[in-house]
Order: structure tokens, then sequence, then C-alpha cells
């Protein structure tokens, strides 16, 4: 994987909701996301902003943080929502299902540490820092010219 841009700093929580809103725009079935950072980061509130602007009617969002996977069939593809903190084997993706979604769905994944080798190739990886309080630095990176130009829109 390559750097896609230097870095976007989202001063606020509300920033990064606007983002996630304005990145949701560039998803297409078979995009796997991977959210990369620390706990308190902003993976779940990023996922969060960007499957309800998927959505006709914004609804709440849980964290998947117990299930694990929660899936959302919206207009623009079915969306996994996956947070791997708890997965004890890489081998227990196939279980979930998400080997099979990589291929036609989108998947948000946070901690994609824990995929190993079920980690798709053409994945985009966003990590989030913590800046300060409340602002966060995000960091992308693919596969050469698999993500940049559609995130030129976005960034």
């Amino acid at each position: 994987m390559k750097p896609l841009a230097p870095y976007l700093c989202l001063p606020s929580p509300d920033a990064m909701s606007d983002f996630g809103q304005k990145f949701a725009s560039v998803l297409q079935a078979g995009d796997t996301v991977l959210l990369e950072g620390d706990i308190g980061a902003g993976k779940t509130h990023f996922a969060r902003a960007v499957l309800q602007s998927l959505m006709d009617t914004p609804e709440d969002v849980p964290s998947p943080t117990f299930t694990l996977v929660q899936t959302y069939e919206l207009p623009v593809a079915t969306v996994w929502h996956a947070d791997l903190y708890r997965l004890s084997d890489s081998s227990e993706i196939v279980e979930l299902g998400l080997d099979e979604a990589f291929d036609h769905d989108i998947c948000l994944v946070e901690w994609p540490d824990r995929l190993g080798p079920w980690t798709p190739e053409n994945a985009l990886l966003i990590t989030f820092q913590v800046a300060d309080q409340d602002a966060r630095r995000l960091t992308f990176q693919s596969a050469p010219d698999l993500w940049s130009k559609r995130l030129e829109h976005v960034l």
C-alpha cells in the first residue's frame, strides 16, 4: 500500500461526520475500507456517518463491538460494518461471511489487523490518530491507482 495524500486534519466530531458523509458518496459495491486506529480515535464515529448518509432515512447505527458485524441493506449496496477487536483468530472471517462480502458488498472494517491473510488487496486503509481532544488526523493508503482518483473529490 502507498500513501495517497499527506493527511487530513478534522478539527471536531462534526467535521468527522461531514467528511464521512462526503466520503460515502464515492463508495460502490465491492469496496472495502479498513479503519485503523486506537480506541477513541473516531473509527466508529466515521463509520456511523458513512452509513447514515447512505440510508434513505438515517437511523441509529450501533457499534458492532459485541456483535462483531452489523449489515445494512442500502440502496447503493449491502454494507457490512465490522469491529474485529474481539476476534480471536483470522479464520473466523469465513464464519462471519466477510470473505464473500469483500467481493460484492461495501465493507467498513474496524481493527483490520485481525484480518490477516483475508485482507483484500483493493482495500483502502484509513488510519485515525488523535491530534488533540477533539481533532483527528486521517491518513489514507491503498494499492497504487485504486483509490486516488476517487478520493480527489472528497479530500
